[in-house]
Protein backbone atom coordinates (compact mmCIF):
# COMPACT_ATOMS: atom_id res chain seq x y z
CA UNK A 1 0.00 0.00 0.00
CA UNK A 2 2.86 2.41 0.80
CA UNK A 3 4.28 1.72 -2.83
CA UNK A 4 0.89 2.63 -3.67
CA UNK A 5 0.46 5.81 -2.25
CA UNK A 6 4.00 6.88 -3.47
CA UNK A 7 3.55 6.19 -7.12
CA UNK A 8 0.27 8.11 -6.91
CA UNK A 9 2.12 11.26 -5.24
CA UNK A 10 4.63 11.18 -7.63
CA UNK A 11 2.68 10.52 -10.88
CA UNK A 12 -0.28 13.04 -9.48
CA UNK A 13 2.98 15.86 -8.96
CA UNK A 14 4.26 14.67 -12.21
CA UNK A 15 1.24 15.47 -14.22
CA UNK A 16 1.08 19.20 -13.06
CA UNK A 17 1.49 21.41 -16.32
CA UNK A 18 3.99 23.85 -14.51
CA UNK A 19 6.15 20.74 -13.03
CA UNK A 20 6.47 19.29 -16.43
CA UNK A 21 7.42 22.80 -17.66
CA UNK A 22 10.38 23.14 -14.64
CA UNK A 23 11.27 19.39 -15.15
CA UNK A 24 11.90 19.39 -18.93
CA UNK A 25 14.33 22.63 -18.56
CA UNK A 26 15.95 21.38 -15.61
CA UNK A 27 16.32 17.63 -16.10
CA UNK A 28 17.61 16.36 -19.38
CA UNK A 29 21.02 15.85 -18.08
CA UNK A 30 19.68 14.10 -14.82
CA UNK A 31 16.75 11.55 -17.46
CA UNK A 32 19.94 10.56 -19.41
CA UNK A 33 20.42 8.38 -16.52
CA UNK A 34 17.72 6.53 -18.37
CA UNK A 35 17.35 8.10 -21.62
CA UNK A 36 19.96 7.09 -24.19
CA UNK A 37 19.46 10.59 -25.95
CA UNK A 38 16.70 12.31 -28.27
CA UNK A 39 17.60 10.43 -31.37
CA UNK A 40 18.76 7.53 -33.64
CA UNK A 41 22.14 7.66 -33.38
CA UNK A 42 22.77 7.90 -29.86
CA UNK A 43 20.30 4.77 -29.55
CA UNK A 44 21.57 2.77 -31.91
CA UNK A 45 25.21 3.98 -30.67
CA UNK A 46 24.19 3.04 -26.51
CA UNK A 47 22.71 -0.20 -28.15
CA UNK A 48 26.67 -1.00 -29.56
CA UNK A 49 28.32 -0.41 -26.21
CA UNK A 50 25.88 -2.61 -24.23
CA UNK A 51 26.96 -5.72 -26.35
CA UNK A 52 30.96 -5.12 -25.95
CA UNK A 53 29.68 -6.52 -22.76
CA UNK A 54 27.08 -8.94 -23.98
CA UNK A 55 23.84 -6.84 -23.61
CA UNK A 56 21.38 -6.76 -26.23
CA UNK A 57 19.13 -4.00 -27.07
CA UNK A 58 15.56 -3.46 -27.27
CA UNK A 59 14.89 0.03 -28.78
CA UNK A 60 11.83 2.28 -27.96
CA UNK A 61 11.26 5.37 -29.35
CA UNK A 62 9.07 7.53 -26.79
CA UNK A 63 5.95 8.52 -27.36
CA UNK A 64 2.47 8.12 -26.15
CA UNK A 65 -1.45 9.40 -26.63
CA UNK A 66 -0.89 10.90 -29.69
CA UNK A 67 -3.69 12.54 -30.94
CA UNK A 68 -3.10 13.38 -34.66
CA UNK A 69 -3.44 10.52 -37.53
CA UNK A 70 -0.75 12.48 -39.24
CA UNK A 71 1.44 12.10 -36.18
CA UNK A 72 1.07 8.42 -35.35
CA UNK A 73 1.90 7.61 -39.29
CA UNK A 74 5.07 10.23 -38.73
CA UNK A 75 5.76 8.11 -35.62
CA UNK A 76 5.78 5.13 -37.28
CA UNK A 77 7.83 6.31 -40.29
CA UNK A 78 10.64 6.79 -37.50
CA UNK A 79 10.52 3.83 -35.62
CA UNK A 80 11.03 2.16 -39.17
CA UNK A 81 13.86 4.95 -39.77
CA UNK A 82 15.48 3.54 -36.47
CA UNK A 83 15.02 0.05 -37.57
CA UNK A 84 16.51 0.86 -40.58
CA UNK A 85 19.63 2.25 -38.83
CA UNK A 86 19.94 -0.58 -36.66
CA UNK A 87 20.04 -2.48 -39.68
CA UNK A 88 22.46 -0.37 -41.34
CA UNK A 89 25.04 -0.50 -38.05
CA UNK A 90 24.95 -4.40 -37.73
CA UNK A 91 22.64 -4.72 -35.39
CA UNK A 92 19.67 -6.96 -35.35
CA UNK A 93 16.91 -4.54 -34.71
CA UNK A 94 14.67 -5.46 -31.92
CA UNK A 95 11.98 -2.24 -30.91
CA UNK A 96 9.41 -1.96 -28.64
CA UNK A 97 5.95 0.25 -29.86
CA UNK A 98 3.41 1.39 -27.82
CA UNK A 99 0.16 1.00 -30.36
CA UNK A 100 -1.88 4.12 -29.14
CA UNK A 101 1.55 6.20 -30.42
CA UNK A 102 1.15 4.43 -34.17
CA UNK A 103 -2.94 5.09 -34.35
CA UNK A 104 -4.80 2.73 -31.86
CA UNK A 105 -8.27 3.12 -32.11
CA UNK A 106 -8.26 5.68 -34.91
CA UNK A 107 -9.61 5.05 -37.94
CA UNK A 108 -7.69 5.11 -41.73
CA UNK A 109 -10.20 4.12 -44.48
CA UNK A 110 -12.07 1.60 -42.19
CA UNK A 111 -8.90 0.23 -40.64
CA UNK A 112 -7.96 0.85 -37.37
CA UNK A 113 -4.58 2.98 -37.92
CA UNK A 114 -2.43 1.13 -35.25
CA UNK A 115 -2.69 -2.24 -36.49
CA UNK A 116 -1.83 -0.68 -39.95
CA UNK A 117 1.31 0.99 -39.02
CA UNK A 118 2.03 -1.80 -36.49
CA UNK A 119 1.91 -4.06 -40.01
CA UNK A 120 4.20 -1.67 -41.58
CA UNK A 121 6.66 -1.84 -38.95
CA UNK A 122 6.75 -5.26 -38.15
CA UNK A 123 7.37 -5.89 -41.90
CA UNK A 124 10.27 -3.74 -42.34
CA UNK A 125 11.98 -5.68 -38.97
CA UNK A 126 11.15 -9.14 -40.04
CA UNK A 127 12.83 -8.15 -43.27
CA UNK A 128 16.00 -8.27 -41.36
CA UNK A 129 14.97 -11.16 -39.19
CA UNK A 130 14.21 -8.66 -36.47
CA UNK A 131 11.46 -8.37 -33.08
CA UNK A 132 9.10 -5.97 -32.05
CA UNK A 133 7.21 -6.01 -28.87
CA UNK A 134 3.92 -4.52 -28.13
CA UNK A 135 4.00 -2.72 -25.54
CA UNK A 136 1.43 -2.46 -22.84
CA UNK A 137 -0.43 0.71 -21.58
CA UNK A 138 -2.55 1.49 -18.67
CA UNK A 139 -5.61 -1.23 -18.38
CA UNK A 140 -8.42 0.58 -20.74
CA UNK A 141 -5.85 -0.71 -23.31
CA UNK A 142 -5.20 -4.42 -22.82
CA UNK A 143 -8.61 -5.90 -24.35
CA UNK A 144 -7.81 -4.70 -27.91
CA UNK A 145 -3.84 -4.97 -27.28
CA UNK A 146 -3.73 -8.09 -26.68
CA UNK A 147 -6.45 -8.35 -29.95
CA UNK A 148 -4.73 -6.94 -32.31
CA UNK A 149 -0.92 -8.82 -30.96
CA UNK A 150 -3.08 -12.20 -32.03
CA UNK A 151 -4.06 -11.35 -35.23
CA UNK A 152 -0.25 -9.50 -35.83
CA UNK A 153 1.32 -13.09 -34.32
CA UNK A 154 -1.17 -14.84 -37.04
CA UNK A 155 0.25 -12.56 -39.64
CA UNK A 156 4.23 -12.48 -38.85
CA UNK A 157 4.61 -15.18 -36.58
CA UNK A 158 5.76 -15.09 -32.98
CA UNK A 159 9.17 -14.82 -33.88
CA UNK A 160 8.89 -11.51 -35.30
CA UNK A 161 6.81 -9.61 -32.52
CA UNK A 162 5.44 -10.09 -28.72
CA UNK A 163 3.90 -8.40 -26.35
CA UNK A 164 3.73 -7.37 -22.30
CA UNK A 165 1.71 -8.64 -18.60
CA UNK A 166 1.67 -6.91 -16.19
CA UNK A 167 1.73 -8.68 -12.77
CA UNK A 168 0.33 -6.00 -10.83
CA UNK A 169 -3.77 -6.44 -13.41
CA UNK A 170 -5.35 -9.10 -11.94
CA UNK A 171 -6.13 -10.06 -14.98
CA UNK A 172 -3.05 -10.98 -16.13
CA UNK A 173 -2.50 -14.59 -15.40
CA UNK A 174 -5.65 -15.98 -16.93
CA UNK A 175 -4.69 -13.09 -19.80
CA UNK A 176 -1.42 -15.27 -19.83
CA UNK A 177 -3.09 -18.45 -20.24
CA UNK A 178 -5.69 -17.38 -22.97
CA UNK A 179 -2.42 -16.94 -24.75
CA UNK A 180 -1.09 -20.31 -24.73
CA UNK A 181 -1.94 -21.45 -28.49
CA UNK A 182 -0.08 -18.87 -29.97
CA UNK A 183 3.09 -19.99 -28.47
CA UNK A 184 3.83 -16.35 -27.22
CA UNK A 185 6.82 -14.22 -26.81
CA UNK A 186 6.03 -12.11 -24.12
CA UNK A 187 8.09 -9.81 -21.75
CA UNK A 188 6.57 -9.98 -17.80
CA UNK A 189 6.72 -6.45 -16.00
CA UNK A 190 5.41 -5.57 -12.78
CA UNK A 191 3.52 -2.58 -14.25
CA UNK A 192 4.88 1.35 -14.04
CA UNK A 193 1.19 3.09 -14.80
CA UNK A 194 -1.42 4.15 -11.71
CA UNK A 195 -3.96 1.68 -12.03
CA UNK A 196 -7.23 1.73 -9.41
CA UNK A 197 -7.45 -1.02 -6.99
CA UNK A 198 -10.12 -2.36 -8.66
CA UNK A 199 -7.97 -3.52 -11.39
CA UNK A 200 -4.68 -3.85 -9.88
CA UNK A 201 -2.77 -4.67 -6.69
CA UNK A 202 -2.27 -2.74 -4.39
CA UNK A 203 0.72 -4.38 -2.13
CA UNK A 204 4.02 -4.74 -3.75
CA UNK A 205 3.97 -8.36 -2.04
CA UNK A 206 1.44 -9.06 -4.32
CA UNK A 207 2.24 -7.80 -7.19
CA UNK A 208 5.98 -9.93 -6.47
CA UNK A 209 4.07 -12.77 -6.24
CA UNK A 210 1.94 -12.59 -9.27
CA UNK A 211 4.38 -11.51 -11.58
CA UNK A 212 6.60 -15.19 -9.94
CA UNK A 213 3.27 -16.94 -11.15
CA UNK A 214 3.39 -15.46 -14.55
CA UNK A 215 7.15 -16.58 -15.43
CA UNK A 216 6.68 -19.68 -14.25
CA UNK A 217 3.43 -20.55 -15.60
CA UNK A 218 4.99 -19.57 -19.15
CA UNK A 219 8.23 -21.04 -19.02
CA UNK A 220 6.22 -24.07 -17.99
CA UNK A 221 4.16 -23.90 -20.65
CA UNK A 222 7.43 -23.86 -22.96
CA UNK A 223 7.22 -20.61 -24.65
CA UNK A 224 9.90 -17.53 -24.67
CA UNK A 225 9.98 -15.49 -21.63
CA UNK A 226 11.42 -12.30 -20.92
CA UNK A 227 12.35 -11.70 -17.40
CA UNK A 228 11.87 -8.23 -16.88
CA UNK A 229 12.84 -7.31 -13.23
CA UNK A 230 15.81 -5.65 -11.14
CA UNK A 231 14.73 -7.47 -8.23
CA UNK A 232 17.15 -9.88 -7.71
CA UNK A 233 15.70 -12.45 -5.02
CA UNK A 234 13.19 -12.52 -8.56
CA UNK A 235 16.36 -12.95 -10.66
CA UNK A 236 17.25 -15.54 -8.14
CA UNK A 237 14.21 -17.72 -7.98
CA UNK A 238 14.00 -17.75 -11.52
CA UNK A 239 17.68 -19.37 -11.79
CA UNK A 240 16.42 -21.98 -9.17
CA UNK A 241 13.93 -22.76 -10.99
CA UNK A 242 14.61 -22.95 -14.52
CA UNK A 243 17.07 -25.39 -13.09
CA UNK A 244 14.80 -27.57 -11.51
CA UNK A 245 12.54 -27.85 -14.33
CA UNK A 246 15.10 -28.10 -17.25
CA UNK A 247 14.49 -25.35 -19.25
CA UNK A 248 17.36 -24.52 -21.37
CA UNK A 249 18.83 -21.28 -21.37
CA UNK A 250 17.67 -20.13 -24.78
CA UNK A 251 14.07 -19.97 -23.86
CA UNK A 252 14.08 -17.44 -21.38
CA UNK A 253 16.30 -13.67 -20.69
CA UNK A 254 16.39 -10.82 -18.20
CA UNK A 255 15.63 -7.92 -19.27
CA UNK A 256 16.93 -4.39 -16.95
CA UNK A 257 16.21 -0.67 -17.82
CA UNK A 258 18.95 1.47 -19.68
CA UNK A 259 20.78 2.83 -17.28
CA UNK A 260 19.66 0.69 -14.27
CA UNK A 261 21.32 -1.94 -12.44
CA UNK A 262 24.16 -2.39 -15.45
CA UNK A 263 26.63 -4.07 -13.06
CA UNK A 264 23.50 -6.90 -13.07
CA UNK A 265 22.99 -6.65 -16.44
CA UNK A 266 27.23 -7.53 -16.77
CA UNK A 267 27.10 -10.34 -13.57
CA UNK A 268 24.26 -12.63 -15.77
CA UNK A 269 25.73 -12.14 -19.20
CA UNK A 270 29.49 -13.18 -17.14
CA UNK A 271 27.27 -16.29 -16.56
CA UNK A 272 26.03 -17.45 -19.69
CA UNK A 273 22.04 -15.77 -19.12
CA UNK A 274 21.07 -13.62 -21.86
CA UNK A 275 20.55 -10.29 -21.00
CA UNK A 276 18.65 -7.08 -23.16
CA UNK A 277 18.69 -3.62 -21.90
CA UNK A 278 15.52 -1.74 -22.81
CA UNK A 279 16.76 1.72 -23.99
CA UNK A 280 13.97 4.84 -24.66
CA UNK A 281 15.34 7.28 -26.45
CA UNK A 282 13.98 10.61 -28.09
CA UNK A 283 12.55 14.02 -27.20
CA UNK A 284 9.08 12.84 -25.60
CA UNK A 285 11.10 11.61 -22.25
CA UNK A 286 9.06 13.58 -19.76
CA UNK A 287 7.05 10.56 -19.33
CA UNK A 288 9.15 7.60 -19.11
CA UNK A 289 11.53 9.63 -16.74
CA UNK A 290 8.17 10.44 -14.13
CA UNK A 291 7.56 6.36 -14.05
CA UNK A 292 11.18 5.70 -13.39
CA UNK A 293 10.73 8.13 -10.42
CA UNK A 294 7.83 6.66 -9.39
CA UNK A 295 8.83 3.16 -9.17
CA UNK A 296 11.28 3.76 -6.38
CA UNK A 297 12.26 6.36 -3.43
CA UNK A 298 16.05 5.90 -4.64
CA UNK A 299 15.25 6.41 -8.33
CA UNK A 300 13.52 10.44 -6.61
CA UNK A 301 16.58 11.33 -4.74
CA UNK A 302 18.81 10.82 -7.43
CA UNK A 303 16.80 13.41 -9.18
CA UNK A 304 16.83 15.59 -5.77
CA UNK A 305 20.70 15.48 -5.34
CA UNK A 306 21.28 16.08 -9.20
CA UNK A 307 18.97 19.39 -8.70
CA UNK A 308 20.71 20.54 -5.53
CA UNK A 309 23.71 19.72 -7.35
CA UNK A 310 22.89 22.24 -10.49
Amino acid sequence: MIDQIYRKAVLTVAGNQKVEELARARMWPLAQRFVAGEDISSAVQAVKELEQDGIQGNLDLLGEFIDSPARCTEFADNVIRLIEAAHQAGITPYVSIKLSSVGQGKQDAGEDLGLKNARRIIGKASEYGGFVCLDMEDHPRTDITLQQFRTLVGEFGNQHVGTVLQSYLYRSLQDRAGLDDLHPNIRMVKGAYLEPETVAYPDKSDVDQNYRRLVYAHLKAGHYTNVATHDEQIIDDVKRFVLAHGIPRDQFEFQMLYGIRRDLQKELAQEGYRVRAYIPYGRDWYAYFSRRIAETPRNAAFVVQGMLKG
